[in-house]
Protein backbone atom coordinates (compact mmCIF):
# COMPACT_ATOMS: atom_id res chain seq x y z
CA UNK A 1 0.00 0.00 0.00
CA UNK A 2 1.26 3.52 -0.88
CA UNK A 3 1.59 6.62 1.49
CA UNK A 4 1.91 9.94 0.24
CA UNK A 5 4.37 11.89 1.62
CA UNK A 6 3.64 15.23 2.35
CA UNK A 7 6.55 16.77 3.89
CA UNK A 8 4.51 20.81 4.38
CA UNK A 9 1.34 19.05 6.07
CA UNK A 10 2.39 20.09 9.60
CA UNK A 11 -0.66 16.99 10.82
CA UNK A 12 1.60 14.33 8.82
CA UNK A 13 3.90 11.92 10.58
CA UNK A 14 6.16 9.03 9.13
CA UNK A 15 5.74 7.27 12.66
CA UNK A 16 4.73 3.38 12.31
CA UNK A 17 5.79 3.76 8.41
CA UNK A 18 8.88 1.86 7.04
CA UNK A 19 11.64 3.63 5.69
CA UNK A 20 13.57 1.45 2.87
CA UNK A 21 17.21 2.19 2.21
CA UNK A 22 17.78 3.09 -1.84
CA UNK A 23 20.23 1.30 -3.37
CA UNK A 24 22.23 4.55 -3.70
CA UNK A 25 22.24 5.25 0.07
CA UNK A 26 26.46 5.44 0.86
CA UNK A 27 25.86 5.91 4.92
CA UNK A 28 27.13 1.74 6.12
CA UNK A 29 25.01 2.15 9.08
CA UNK A 30 21.76 2.26 6.49
CA UNK A 31 23.13 -0.32 3.75
CA UNK A 32 20.19 -2.29 2.94
CA UNK A 33 18.11 -1.50 5.87
CA UNK A 34 14.73 -1.47 6.91
CA UNK A 35 13.72 1.38 9.34
CA UNK A 36 10.49 1.26 11.41
CA UNK A 37 9.44 4.89 12.29
CA UNK A 38 8.76 4.75 16.07
CA UNK A 39 8.45 8.41 17.25
CA UNK A 40 8.21 11.89 15.13
CA UNK A 41 7.96 14.93 16.89
CA UNK A 42 11.17 17.55 16.34
CA UNK A 43 13.40 14.76 15.24
CA UNK A 44 12.34 11.62 14.11
CA UNK A 45 13.32 7.76 16.01
CA UNK A 46 13.14 4.87 14.72
CA UNK A 47 15.20 0.97 14.88
CA UNK A 48 16.36 -0.79 11.79
CA UNK A 49 14.38 -4.00 11.42
CA UNK A 50 16.54 -6.51 9.73
CA UNK A 51 20.30 -6.76 11.19
CA UNK A 52 20.20 -9.44 13.66
CA UNK A 53 23.69 -9.51 15.84
CA UNK A 54 25.10 -12.75 17.02
CA UNK A 55 24.44 -12.41 20.55
CA UNK A 56 21.50 -14.38 22.09
CA UNK A 57 18.76 -12.72 24.38
CA UNK A 58 19.77 -15.83 26.39
CA UNK A 59 23.10 -14.86 27.16
CA UNK A 60 22.58 -11.41 28.13
CA UNK A 61 18.88 -11.55 29.41
CA UNK A 62 17.44 -14.48 30.11
CA UNK A 63 14.64 -13.55 31.82
CA UNK A 64 13.21 -12.29 28.53
CA UNK A 65 13.72 -15.35 26.62
CA UNK A 66 10.26 -16.60 27.05
CA UNK A 67 8.65 -14.09 25.28
CA UNK A 68 11.07 -13.31 22.74
CA UNK A 69 10.27 -13.81 19.08
CA UNK A 70 12.47 -15.90 16.57
CA UNK A 71 15.64 -15.53 16.24
CA UNK A 72 16.10 -15.33 19.81
CA UNK A 73 19.17 -12.52 19.37
CA UNK A 74 19.59 -8.52 19.85
CA UNK A 75 19.46 -7.05 16.78
CA UNK A 76 21.18 -3.67 15.96
CA UNK A 77 18.22 -1.24 16.29
CA UNK A 78 20.98 1.93 14.52
CA UNK A 79 24.11 3.86 15.53
CA UNK A 80 22.94 6.10 18.13
CA UNK A 81 23.34 4.93 21.64
CA UNK A 82 24.28 1.59 21.19
CA UNK A 83 24.05 0.72 25.19
CA UNK A 84 20.51 1.87 24.91
CA UNK A 85 18.11 -1.11 24.47
CA UNK A 86 14.34 -0.56 23.07
CA UNK A 87 12.06 -3.93 23.43
CA UNK A 88 9.36 -4.06 20.51
CA UNK A 89 6.26 -6.77 20.94
CA UNK A 90 3.06 -7.68 19.94
CA UNK A 91 -0.22 -7.45 22.21
CA UNK A 92 -0.93 -11.05 23.71
CA UNK A 93 -4.42 -10.18 23.80
CA UNK A 94 -6.47 -7.58 24.25
CA UNK A 95 -4.65 -4.34 24.73
CA UNK A 96 -5.04 -2.91 28.19
CA UNK A 97 -4.11 0.90 27.67
CA UNK A 98 -4.28 1.23 31.77
CA UNK A 99 -1.10 -0.81 32.15
CA UNK A 100 2.34 1.15 32.05
CA UNK A 101 4.61 -1.11 30.70
CA UNK A 102 3.72 -1.39 27.10
CA UNK A 103 2.51 1.24 24.68
CA UNK A 104 1.38 1.24 21.74
CA UNK A 105 2.82 2.45 18.24
CA UNK A 106 0.93 0.54 15.64
CA UNK A 107 -2.99 0.36 16.66
CA UNK A 108 -4.28 -0.96 13.04
CA UNK A 109 -6.65 -4.38 13.94
CA UNK A 110 -3.99 -7.05 13.14
CA UNK A 111 -1.34 -5.58 12.87
CA UNK A 112 -0.85 -3.84 16.47
CA UNK A 113 3.09 -3.50 17.76
CA UNK A 114 4.58 -1.49 20.71
CA UNK A 115 7.46 -0.34 22.73
CA UNK A 116 7.59 -2.42 25.68
CA UNK A 117 9.69 -1.27 29.01
CA UNK A 118 12.80 -3.31 29.43
CA UNK A 119 12.90 -1.79 33.54
CA UNK A 120 10.05 -4.29 34.23
CA UNK A 121 9.63 -7.48 35.22
CA UNK A 122 9.25 -9.62 32.12
CA UNK A 123 6.55 -12.44 34.32
CA UNK A 124 4.73 -8.63 34.73
CA UNK A 125 4.33 -8.82 31.29
CA UNK A 126 3.48 -12.25 30.22
CA UNK A 127 -0.02 -12.30 28.70
CA UNK A 128 0.64 -8.67 27.85
CA UNK A 129 2.88 -9.24 25.29
CA UNK A 130 4.48 -11.88 23.21
CA UNK A 131 6.82 -11.81 20.17
CA UNK A 132 8.88 -9.49 22.18
CA UNK A 133 12.49 -7.92 19.89
CA UNK A 134 15.31 -6.48 21.65
CA UNK A 135 17.07 -3.37 19.75
CA UNK A 136 20.60 -2.39 20.73
CA UNK A 137 20.90 1.20 19.70
CA UNK A 138 18.02 3.24 17.32
CA UNK A 139 18.22 5.28 14.27
CA UNK A 140 17.32 9.32 14.72
CA UNK A 141 17.66 12.30 13.04
CA UNK A 142 17.08 15.88 13.46
CA UNK A 143 14.19 17.81 12.82
CA UNK A 144 14.51 17.77 9.16
CA UNK A 145 16.98 16.07 8.30
CA UNK A 146 15.08 12.95 7.09
CA UNK A 147 12.88 14.57 5.29
CA UNK A 148 15.74 15.93 3.34
CA UNK A 149 17.29 12.42 2.97
CA UNK A 150 13.84 11.48 1.42
CA UNK A 151 13.92 13.91 -0.93
CA UNK A 152 17.27 13.48 -2.18
CA UNK A 153 15.89 9.93 -2.96
CA UNK A 154 18.10 7.95 -0.07
CA UNK A 155 15.02 6.86 1.39
CA UNK A 156 12.05 5.10 -0.11
CA UNK A 157 8.87 5.12 2.13
CA UNK A 158 5.87 2.54 2.98
CA UNK A 159 3.61 1.73 4.69
CA UNK A 160 4.23 -0.71 7.13
CA UNK A 161 1.09 -3.16 6.03
CA UNK A 162 2.05 -6.39 3.89
CA UNK A 163 5.09 -6.40 6.08
CA UNK A 164 5.95 -8.36 9.23
CA UNK A 165 8.05 -5.72 11.25
CA UNK A 166 8.99 -8.77 13.77
CA UNK A 167 9.68 -11.42 10.96
CA UNK A 168 11.33 -14.78 11.66
CA UNK A 169 13.47 -14.14 8.54
CA UNK A 170 14.96 -10.66 8.61
CA UNK A 171 17.23 -11.29 6.09
CA UNK A 172 14.65 -11.29 3.48
CA UNK A 173 12.87 -7.82 4.36
CA UNK A 174 14.74 -5.45 2.45
CA UNK A 175 14.35 -7.52 -0.55
CA UNK A 176 10.48 -8.25 0.10
CA UNK A 177 10.03 -3.90 0.90
CA UNK A 178 12.61 -3.24 -2.32
CA UNK A 179 10.22 -5.00 -4.33
CA UNK A 180 7.24 -3.34 -3.40
CA UNK A 181 8.67 -0.46 -4.13
CA UNK A 182 9.68 -0.53 -7.08
CA UNK A 183 6.26 -2.39 -7.85
CA UNK A 184 4.38 0.80 -7.32
CA UNK A 185 4.42 1.16 -4.03
CA UNK A 186 6.96 3.76 -2.89
CA UNK A 187 5.98 7.11 -2.38
CA UNK A 188 6.13 10.68 -4.35
CA UNK A 189 7.31 13.12 -2.47
CA UNK A 190 5.57 16.39 -3.17
CA UNK A 191 7.56 19.16 -3.37
CA UNK A 192 10.69 17.18 -4.31
CA UNK A 193 11.90 14.64 -6.37
CA UNK A 194 9.86 10.88 -6.92
CA UNK A 195 11.78 8.37 -5.22
CA UNK A 196 9.60 5.41 -6.33
CA UNK A 197 12.54 3.75 -8.03
CA UNK A 198 14.67 2.40 -6.00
Amino acid sequence: MAIEWRPNDPDFSLSGQLLVASRHLADPNFFRTVVLILEQQEGTLGVVLNRPTAVAIADVVPDWIELAAQPAVIFQGGPVERTAAIGLARPDGPFDSEQSWFTLSITEAGQELGIVNLSAQPSDLVGVVRDLRIYSGYAGWSAGQLESEIQAGGWLVLDHAGFDPLTSDPATLWNQASSAAASGQGVRAIDGPTVENN
